[in-house]
């Protein structure tokens, strides 16, 4: 039997992924790596994507096993939760765009 509950950790973990690699790619000061911030800012929009996916995943299992409870506790939070990692995901990433396209610009 598959453990559901593990989509719930898989989902903190990339949205933590991706928060840290944007902040990653801004701290570092490599004047020759300017290139691969476009791939830093994909891996990390796709591991919000997961992540997001996964916290589907995990409120469909819960919709599939009838855990109302669970689902009353918890949606409020989880939605919360999730508008937030995607709103500074997008943030993070649009301030990568801006200050390498200013780097690549000059």
């Amino acid at each position: 039997m598959i453990d559901f509950g593990w989509l719930n950790v898989g989902s903190l973990v990339l949205g933590l992924i991706a928060w840290i690699l944007p902040i990653l790619k801004l701290t570092r000061n490599n004047k020759q790596e300017n290139n691969n911030w476009i791939v830093f800012s994909i891996m990390s929009i796709s591991a919000c994507a997961v992540s997001l996916c996964f916290q589907i995943l995990y409120t469909y299992h819960l919709v599939k096993i009838k855990d109302w409870g669970a689902l009353s506790d918890t949606t409020s939070a989880v939605a919360f939760a999730a508008t937030v990692l995607l709103l500074v995901t997008i943030t993070l990433n649009a301030f990568t765009l801006v200050v390498y396209r200013n780097r690549i610009a000059k």
